[in-house]
């Protein structure tokens, strides 16, 4: 069986129920990946994708990945069980577990920019309220 493309890795991935949140892999380690997609550039953050992949595997990425896919494998989803076969197979050196960085990055990208607005307009509106209140 030939092995996954990126791109088709990204489409089952895309279609996953991922959460960053839920993972037990390093966030400094997984910015690596989150910055450069944050600031636009794809092309560097695939290429991170590439080197950080097998480390976050190691650092727990396998189990929750292993599970995600199997959860869509269960359920038919196009592509899960291949895709489940080469996580296996390859684990932090497939193109399913690289596809599964590229999206946690993302997650992670997008969670931060919301935090980091949410409390910057909190920051100004604490000067509204009297410090009796605080």
């Amino acid at each position: 069986m030939a092995d996954f493309t990126l791109a088709r890795a990204r489409t089952l991935v895309s279609q996953l129920e991922v959460d960053v949140s839920r993972t037990s892999i390093c966030y400094a380690c997984l910015c690596v990946v989150s910055f450069p997609l944050d600031a636009g550039d794809e092309r560097r953050a695939v290429y991170e994708a590439r080197s950080m992949t097998p480390v976050l595997w190691h650092e727990g990425l396998d189990e929750y990945a292993l599970a995600v896919v199997r959860q869509a494998a269960e359920a038919r989803v196009r592509d899960a069980a291949p895709a489940l076969e080469e996580l296996e197979r390859r684990g932090g050196r497939s193109a399913v577990a690289r596809a599964l960085v590229l999206r946690l990055a993302d997650d992670l990208a997008r969670r931060t920019r919301t935090e980091l607005r949410i409390e910057a307009e909190a920051r100004e509106r604490l000067a509204l309220a009297p410090p009796e209140l605080n």
